[in-house]
């Protein structure tokens, strides 16, 4: 019995052993679950937009750009050949972060209009250009809403695409950045009946997630998603559009930027749950107890397992040693001797 309990403990230091292995590994891994938020005063802008200086602290607008306080900040209006641009006044520092922009593309015409809108996350700042009002060869992030065709591809438009740029490359204009994608997605965001929002979610080194909002109301619609991606450090947040010899109308309603901060190791990984989500954080926390719970009894069985492998391998030694005896010439002798005293 010594024995057993010797094999028994020694498989059951072997096990944590393992445990811990396990365990560490585990938590090596990124968490990205979302805790809670924090918004962005700095870098947010709802109506009316300016100041009794007809000015805005954290914000410069500029180009044909202009503000009804009581509806949005116009960047383009239903003109040929305007141009204009929203931009932050500061760096964004926050190392993960989640960016919504309510925004509206609307013309008169039902089949030519053009040319779109971009939003930026970019080192540099307020550089008008070709590319959607800003300069190209830029560096850091352009997400474009891209609503005219300039050659013929397999998909329709309105579209919305990504391009990294190290402030070498240029956008590839005739073919409405193919050469540059990272991602992309058709969305139907021009003329809708409902509220047209782009949300961009980032965790720092880790990915960038975009999605679109023109179906319905509270219908997210993935767009793409950019893994072991990383971003300029504190980049500056712009939108910006332009119109060509076909024109629509480009407003941005409001941009609202929040801090995202991450939770400890031992929550439920990978999901959303930021303040105000009650009854998902009270749903993550019951799925969490839940695989607990799991892991603990898994953990027994595999304990008792191992436990009666070693009972087993322990009686089968002992088998062998009995009859290792009973078959060497003196085992007979010895169990006589036993017997007559």
């Amino acid at each position: 019995m010594a024995r057993c309990f010797a094999v028994c403990c020694f498989a059951y230091v072997l096990l944590a052993s393992l445990t811990r292995v396990l365990g560490k590994s585990s938590d090596a891994e990124v968490n990205t679950t979302i805790d809670r938020t924090l918004q962005l005063r700095t870098h947010s802008i709802f109506p009316p937009y300016i100041d009794q200086d007809l000015q805005n602290r954290w914000w410069d607008f500029g180009g044909d750009a202009y503000i009804n306080t009581n509806k949005h900040i116009r960047l383009t209006r239903q003109q040929p050949s305007q141009m204009g641009w929203l931009w932050s006044r500061i760096p964004l520092t926050a190392t993960n972060f989640i960016i919504e922009i309510e925004f509206k593309v609307t013309g008169e015409s039902p089949h030519l209009y053009g040319d779109g809108m971009a939003i930026w996350l970019t080192k540099d700042r307020a550089e008008p250009g070709p590319v959607f009002g800003s300069i190209d060869k830029f560096e850091g992030l352009g997400i474009f809403l891209d609503t005219y065709a300039n050659s013929r591809h397999p998909y329709s438009f309105p579209r919305v695409l990504a391009m990294m740029g190290d402030g070498q490359t240029p956008y590839d204009q005739g073919h409405d950045g193919e050469a540059n994608s990272l991602g992309s997605c058709q969305a139907l965001f021009r003329r809708t009946n409902v509220i047209t929002k782009l949300r961009i979610t980032y965790m720092k080194d880790t990915y960038l997630d975009v999605k679109v909002h023109y179906r319905a109301w509270d219908d997210w619609t993935d767009c793409f998603r950019l893994t072991d991606f990383s971003l300029p450090f504190s980049p500056y947040i712009g939108v910006s559009a332009m119109t060509g010899e076909v024109y629509d109308s480009h407003d941005v309603i409001s941009v609202t930027t929040w801090s995202a901060i991450l939770s400890t190791s031992d929550t439920q990984r990978n999901s959303f749950g930021g303040s105000g989500k009650g009854r998902s954080s009270r749903r993550a926390g019951a799925e969490s107890q839940g695989g607990s719970w799991f892991r603990f009894f898994f953990k027994l069985l595999l304990f008792a397992g191992v436990c009666a492998s070693a009972m087993y391998g322990y009686r089968t030694y002992m088998l062998n040693q009995r009859k290792g005896h009973r078959g060497s010439p003196f085992g007979g002798l010895g169990h006589e001797s036993r017997r007559r005293f």
